[in-house]
């Protein structure tokens, strides 16, 4: 019976230490996230530095987490650790492409993004419908600024409905929510 009562008190002294290293644990990986975010922006002047009132904003949104720099780049992070990270960068490459002036540029850009995103088995290739896709090729050559609106939407559903929920749940964004709370609760 005591052998028992000592596994017992043995294996909850080992659940509550590990307990405790998973805390530290994303302690650190959200001082470490905050860190590496300030790094990339770090021409950023102090009044545009990663705050815990914008951090939150972002839950309001998946629109207002990819208005803000940090939250694009902690969203990027994230979709890359779930191997996801292709709906994003087709998203932004729309974007880009959208600013696109000369008609040369806007052709050879349009048939990159095709070979890249739409084409079936593109290297990173997104999620779209059979008839979206076969819209896109044939609008690929005549290209207008907005031949992949479909598409940029379907993709932006997709992440507003799956990846952006996931993203809120993550332990990245949760982490670096509960560091940038204790960083302010010290002043």
């Amino acid at each position: 019976m005591p052998s028992l009562i000592i596994t017992e008190t043995l294996t909850q002294t080992q659940h509550f230490n590990m307990e405790q290293d998973d805390r530290r644990r994303n302690k650190n990986l959200g001082k470490n996230f905050i860190c590496r975010l300030q790094c990339m922006f770090s021409h950023s002047t102090s009044e545009s530095r990663l705050s815990l009132e914008d951090t939150q904003q972002w839950s309001q949104s998946l629109e207002r987490l990819l208005e803000s720099k940090y939250g694009l780049a902690t969203f990027r992070t994230f979709l890359k650790s779930e191997f996801s990270a292709e709906n994003i960068e087709f998203w932004l490459t729309c974007e880009e492409y959208k600013k696109i002036k000369s008609s040369f540029r806007m052709s050879s850009k349009a048939k990159k993004i095709y070979e890249q995103f739409i084409k079936a088995r593109a290297p990173k290739e997104i999620n779209i419908d059979y008839y979206t896709r076969e819209q896109i090729k044939r609008a690929v050559k005549t290209p207008n600024l907005q031949c992949f609106d479909d598409a940029q939407k379907i993709v932006y559903g997709l992440m507003e409905r799956d990846s952006y929920p996931r993203f809120l749940r993550s332990d990245i964004y949760r982490s670096l929510l509960e560091s940038l709370a204790a960083d302010a609760v010290k002043g």
